[in-house]
């Protein structure tokens, strides 16, 4: 991970947008996030277009979910990241059309990388994947607007 390229990201350009957490973007999966000071926590209701095996959410869009997530958890820690590594266990299919909480939390912050880990659950506190990642910490090419 030291040898990553330099990177140039606006954390504000097209951010609504974003495939995870977008309002504008039709195909995506809107999460919004709430912060507790220690873990963010979204809620998700998977559909039909979100199916790979008939009736059975598909692993990336579980994958999607998590990551998004650490991402968040990172981002409300103070740390602009992009995921570097990221580990992902599944415990159990998960049906299309089940309510799900999915949450994020910081593990570990150094001056260069974010350790994060996040949960899926059915509303039931079954457990349905966890995932770990390590998260490069990047200099935002604009700092965000506080009063935008």
């Amino acid at each position: 991970m030291t040898n990553w390229p330099q990177t140039k990201v606006n954390p504000i350009k097209e951010s609504d947008k974003c495939f995870g957490c977008g309002p504008k973007n039709p195909i995506g999966l809107k999460l919004k996030f709430s912060w507790d000071g220690k873990e963010v926590k979204a809620k998700f209701t998977p559909g039909e277009y979100h199916q790979g095996w008939a009736g059975l959410v598909h692993g990336g869009i579980i994958t999607c979910l998590l990551d998004e997530a650490m991402s968040y958890a990172a981002l409300y820690s103070g740390a602009n990241s992009l995921t570097a590594r990221m580990q992902t266990r599944f415990k159990r299919p998960l049906p299309i059309d089940k309510p799900l909480t999915v949450t994020g939390s910081v593990t570990r912050k150094t001056r260069r990388l974010v350790e994060t880990k996040a949960e899926l659950k059915l509303t039931d506190d079954t457990l349905v994947a966890e995932s770990t990642a390590t998260m490069f910490i990047f200099q935002a090419e604009r700092e965000p607007r506080v009063n935008a």
